[in-house]
């Protein structure tokens, strides 16, 4: 099985570079494109943004139809692409609806899976708090206990308030380049640190599965 992973930030990049070895192992090959952000879906299906952009929910119509096209013609070695997103301020099943709205209309249909962090990707890190002590040892404990998995709150806030000086509001205040550079920091030092059959995070252990049930085949798939 081959894998095409497909992430809004060079920085979810570099987590999935780092896990899905440990999720898959040898029994799959994959690949992570990064985009440079995670824009919406188009209203107009039938004219989806240029690709050159980059802008990944903008580009998916094109994507998944592209993908169904070339997974079509691999006969002796199957493939699927895995949609990797934050939720953010959207609502999960009007989400999850408009994403299975985009890959029933592909013909053919490639096989696909989308994996929605909640709310956003340091959501996977606060599952395992173990790893983010194990990067940052003088983390704010009262703050790591004080967050609940994948609840709506601020996750990458809560992530700095902990683990960065003067916390978040220190961090907003340089601006969103800083920001991208601390999340790409984060991923750098606690991913490596990660127990990925032990995350608290739902959202996590269903990307997990996901991807667990595609490297091991058929007889174990299930939407």
């Amino acid at each position: 099985m081959h894998l095409e992973i497909l992430v809004e930030d060079q920085s979810g990049k570099k987590v999935l570079d780092i896990l899905v070895p440990k999720i898959v192992g040898d029994t799959a090959t994959f690949r992570v494109l990064s985009y440079k952000g995670i824009g919406r879906i188009p209203k107009n299906m039938r004219n989806p943004r240029d690709a050159s952009k980059r802008i990944l929910l903008d580009n998916l119509p094109k994507l998944l139809k592209g993908y169904g096209k070339t997974f079509a013609g691999y006969q002796d070695y199957p493939a699927a692409v895995i949609l990797v997103c934050d939720l953010d301020d959207k609502c999960l099943k009007m989400l999850r609806d408009e994403l299975n709205g985009i890959l029933n209309a592909c013909n053919p249909k490639p096989e696909a899976r989308f994996c929605i962090a909640i709310e956003e990707g340091e959501a996977w890190f606060l599952g395992d708090l173990g790893a983010i002590k194990g990067a940052y040892p003088k983390a704010d404990n009262a703050v790591l206990k004080s967050y609940k998995n994948d609840s709506i709150c601020g996750t990458w806030e809560k992530l700095a308030d902990a683990v960065y000086p003067g916390g978040s509001t220190t961090l907003s205040a340089k601006g969103w380049q800083a920001v991208g550079t601390e999340k790409s920091k984060w991923a750098e030092t606690i991913a490596p640190r990660m127990a990925v059959d032990n995350n608290l995070s739902p959202s996590f252990r269903h990307f997990v599965t996901k991807l667990q049930e595609l490297a091991q085949g058929p007889a174990s798939r299930k939407r």
